[in-house]
């Protein structure tokens, strides 16, 4: 008998590769945009054997060219059409931010499940329309990739539910990257539009954290960094304090203005689980290097498989800490550390491919009828808390939250 995902969990890594093998009826999915956050997930979704990518849209020519030559798929310029496919099941939105209401209302009401690039939505209105239309025509909402899908993040998930490290104190989250100097659209750098490092990072920060601490988050206090580089007009940096039920609290940090790397305090890893040179590449000076930026903006979309991040590790989001009673954990790209009175204690987290927990999630829902965690529900309560800590940091009050779940 074929075993489940959810069976597969409670096998060895081997065993888990030969079963994952004989799925016979995987999840046929169409994706609408193929810019960089499709490139991002593409040898995920290549590799996933619950996944067949059947069809996609995109406005630019060549990306469809290489998506029909490396996956096979169908595609189309409309997102229109492509959710009327029938063929297609489940639609990936990995279009902009500001696209993602209209793309998903559209792949809902055409009765198609939906996995939403966070954030969800930029207005949470828009976000309550999308978990109503759900509703209504009985299909899931998955709000992802986010880094709330890692390995090491899940592990350390049930090793506090195991009580090893007692009663969770407090968790803290700082990262620090050239975000604010990758290249950009306009609507990138427009916080109105769902751009800056607010919309684009902290829901990371959030999903993970929110994940960690298991119980509703209750109010915001928070300051942004904002137009810190008037080239650069939008929030670059920011600061706040989550308090959460049952006396748990986070404090989570995040710098995009492209001077110290995070990524020296994860073994040297990137954010997308690729080992770094020890060379100091800056950030700022590549880009003053390019002579379009939105030429080279579409320049990283998807081209190829082989062109696509090759991670060697899980993905990270920057240091994590969480404090408990008995000891203290640590999440690093290969998995959890947890010290203790006595000492540390290394718990691996095993690997199959970056994002292979996102496109589980995607399977189970469909295939299994199980409820994932980061759903409409769950993206809605990470996007009113990016609202939250840009109306503290506005006003200099706390903000108390309505839409959360533990």
């Amino acid at each position: 008998m074929t075993k489940s995902l959810t069976q597969l969990c409670c096998v060895s890594p081997e065993q888990k590769v030969i079963a994952l093998s004989s799925i016979s009826n995987p999840v046929r999915l169409g994706v609408a945009g193929l810019g960089r956050a499709f490139a991002l997930s593409a040898s995920a979704i290549y590799a996933h054997p619950g996944i067949i990518l059947v069809a996609a849209a995109e406005p630019n020519s060549e990306h469809r060219k290489s998506l029909e030559k490396n996956f096979g798929a169908k595609t189309y310029t409309d997102v229109t059409d492509l959710v009327n496919d029938p063929d297609v099941e489940a639609v990936y939105i990995s279009t902009p931010h500001g696209l993602h209401k209209e793309h998903a209302l559209a792949a809902i009401n055409a009765g198609k499940a939906v996995l939403i690039e966070k954030p969800m939505t930029v207005s949470l209105e828009d976000a309550s329309l999308l978990i109503e239309a759900a509703k209504k025509a009985a299909v899931k909402i998955i709000v992802g990739p986010s880094h709330s899908f890692d390995g090491p993040v899940k592990l350390a998930e049930t090793l506090i539910a195991e009580g090893k490290i007692g009663r969770v104190r407090m968790i803290h989250a700082l990262y620090a990257t050239d975000f604010l100097y990758r290249p950009r659209t306009a609507a990138e750098l427009s916080t109105d539009l769902g751009g800056g490092v607010v919309f684009s990072q902290a829901v990371h920060q959030i999903d993970l954290v929110r994940r960690l601490a298991g119980v509703p988050a209750q109010r915001v206090t928070a300051r942004t960094g904002g137009a810190w580089d008037t080239n650069r007009p939008t929030e670059g940096a920011y600061s706040m304090l989550i308090d959460f039920s049952e006396g748990i609290y986070a404090n989570l940090t995040y710098s995009g203005y492209a001077h110290f790397d995070g990524d020296r305090l994860m073994e040297n890893t990137s954010e997308l689980g690729i080992p770094k040179p020890d060379e100091f590449k800056n950030a700022r000076k590549i880009l003053e290097s390019i002579e379009d930026e939105l030429e080279f903006k579409s320049s990283r979309g998807f081209t190829s498989l082989e062109t696509c991040p090759q991670a060697k590790t899980h993905e990270h989001f920057g240091q994590v800490f969480v404090f408990g009673d008995r000891g203290d954990i640590r999440l690093t790209p290969n998995g959890v550390e947890i010290t203790y009175c006595d000492g540390p204690i290394f718990y691996p987290a095993p690997f199959r491919t970056a994002r292979a927990e996102v496109f589980d999630t995607l399977y189970t829902a469909l295939r299994e009828q199980a409820s994932p965690l980061q759903d409409g529900e769950w993206g809605r309560a990470s996007l009113e808390i990016c609202h939250a800590l840009l109306k503290s940091s506005e006003t200099g009050d706390a903000v108390i939250l309505n839409y959360q779940k533990g």
